[in-house]
């Protein structure tokens, strides 16, 4: 979410003329986005608004800001107290109180300039900024912002509001507008991203979906524009992750067999505290449906160990849910106290830091065996790779069901292969990536 937000941004600068620099002690303009949904993120933010103090106060003119979750939607003024050098504060995926400062501040000169391409001045439409501009291949375009789930550890709510669905026309312009500049491959983004629409039923009485998953919509609407590879969403959460839904991602061809749905835990008593609405069965039996549906697809999750009264018994319920759905990745985080979270105000932080840190390790050496099997499958494959870029000497893309893979191309006349998609033969896998020659033949043999 942040990525796409801070690309509406430079966008917005470009418009004003602006350029972008490597280092930020030669800038005019300095904003720093951020992410709050762990306590480490926050220390990196409040690290690095330290170490702008020196540039304002060397160069008192140079414009810093300050977005994202940090400044949440309901900003009390304590971080302009604490941070006086920061000029100008933005909400998250708001960034019109930066632009419009820039665009107001004396001294600074910017003239608003025209950009060319057609689909600059549409409403609802992005500009990439000119170094991403026919380059990036994958992008992002929310389609809810905020959250009104309240799981107690999540401090979402508090920071990016209420649950808003974007309207199905500002989303379509947005993605064929990404589509005209090159990009090939669309994420849609939601901190519950199958909740989306359910808000705009329950507002516009005479709003009309096709599908009781109001996503299913957008998605068969984003399947049909022309020149896009692929179509992925994220992230999903088990108590809306329909059937419906399933199907659609099974039926559409652009529409790739790669869910994320995170359980966060595998005992039902840590599941309530959560307060997240289902069991470790009703999680279990929701793979099994997507399996069905999708029996080459992969499965991501999230998992929080060391949540507040998390025994041990309860963590290794956990290790054994995961070890035996084996699921292709887990996304792990140690649980850390969020303020104004119904886990802060009503539970104890009780789970000591060594702890917390031995159940990750053990999850994640868990977890490193499970992909290093799964991904072993593929080995002497022939897989479908839409290539982003090159890393490193080698082109560099994702499955359409996202295993990263590496790849060289030996031919006689090698291709740019930036954009395209590409049948690369694997010849080595291993539980982060896999590696490959391009094939002689281009046509894709298998998954």
């Amino acid at each position: 979410m942040n990525v796409a937000d801070s690309q509406r941004l430079e966008s917005a600068f470009e418009k004003l003329g602006l350029e972008s620099t490597p280092r930020a002690a030669d800038a005019d303009v300095i904003v720093l986005n951020t992410c709050v949904v762990r306590q480490s993120a926050e220390n990196k933010a409040y690290s690095y608004l330290q170490s702008l103090r020196p540039i304002k106060d060397r160069r008192p003119e140079t414009v810093i800001g300050l977005m994202g979750c940090l400044v949440g939607v309901k900003n009390n003024g304590r971080l302009r107290e604490r941070f006086p050098w920061v000029d100008v504060f933005a909400p998250p995926s708001d960034p019109k109180p930066v632009v419009d400062y820039i665009r107001n501040r004396e001294g600074l000169a910017v003239e608003e300039i025209q950009v060319a391409e057609r689909f600059a001045a549409q409403d609802n439409e992005i500009v990439l900024p000119l170094h991403q501009r026919g380059k990036l291949v994958a992008a992002h375009v929310p389609v809810v912002l905020g959250c009104s789930h309240a799981c107690t550890f999540c401090i979402i709510p508090f920071r990016r509001g209420v649950e808003r669905s974007r309207s199905v026309d500002e989303i379509m312009s947005e993605a064929r507008s990404l589509v005209a500049q090159g990009v090939k491959d669309i994420t849609l983004l939601g901190q519950i991203v199958d909740r989306y629409g359910h808000d705009l039923k329950s507002q516009i009485s005479n709003l009309k979906f096709q599908n009781e998953t109001p996503l299913v919509d957008v998605l068969r609407l984003m399947n049909d524009i022309e020149g896009l590879e692929r179509v992925r969403f994220l992230t999903s959460h088990p108590n809306w992750m329909t059937d419906e839904l399933i199907a659609a991602v099974a039926e559409l061809p652009k529409v790739c067999e790669h869910i994320e749905v995170p359980v966060q835990a595998g005992h039902d008593e840590v599941l309530e505290r959560m307060k997240r609405g289902y069991t470790a069965e009703d999680y279990g039996r929701l793979v099994e449906r997507i399996r069905r549906k999708l029996p080459d697809g992969s499965i991501a999750t999230d998992i929080i160990v060391g949540f507040p009264g998390e025994t041990e018994a309860q963590f290794q319920a956990t290790y054994e849910l995961l070890a035996q759905l084996k699921l292709d990745v887990a996304h792990i985080a140690k649980y850390s106290v969020r303020p104004q979270t119904v886990a802060q105000r009503t539970l104890v932080d009780d789970v000591p830091p060594e702890e917390k840190e031995r159940r990750r390790k053990a999850i994640e050496d868990l977890q490193e065996r499970i992909a290093g099997e799964i991904n072993a499958r593929y080995l002497d494959q022939i897989v479908e790779v839409l290539v982003e870029d090159q890393h490193k000497g080698k082109w560099r893309g994702r499955t359409r069901t996202n295993k990263l893979v590496f790849f060289e191309d030996k031919r006689p006349q090698p291709e740019e292969w930036r954009g395209k998609l590409a049948s690369v033969h694997i010849t080595w896998t291993g539980p982060w990536s896999m590696q490959g020659v391009v094939t002689a033949d281009t046509s894709v043999a298998s998954t």
